[in-house]
């Protein structure tokens, strides 16, 4: 189910350009036009869900393809052996600002601990 008014589906169905890096049926990978580092790509499920919390069991094999994802975009972006960073913020406290779920993949930089 897509949502209309969600500017990650937007993007999933071509009315919103974006740099695509990367794509199967299940997933799209973008670079983030805010980007907090040299690298820093979104992956999200073609599919609408808005938050973590949306998931469920259904939901398995698709986050495996995100992550499956995460993996070989970094490796092509040279990322895997220095290392990189991701994250999933779930709703307003933790920074979620588009309410489609989304992995950030972030590289190119040293990260500290605690991100803040």
């Amino acid at each position: 189910m897509e949502s209309e008014r969600c500017i990650f589906c937007e993007i999933v169905r071509g009315d919103l350009p974006a740099e695509i890096i990367y794509q199967n049926d299940k997933v799209i990978a973008f670079r983030d036009i805010r980007s907090q580092a040299p690298e820093h790509i979104l992956i999200i499920p073609k599919e609408h869900i808005p938050t973590l919390n949306d998931l469920s069991t259904e939901h398995k094999e698709l986050m495996g393809e995100i992550f499956l994802a995460a993996r070989d975009i970094a490796k092509g972006l040279g990322l895997s052996e220095d290392g990189y960073r991701t994250v999933f913020n779930c709703n307003k406290n933790a920074g979620q600002e588009v309410y489609h779920i989304h992995l950030h993949l972030l590289g190119g930089r040293i990260f500290k601990w605690p991100p803040g």
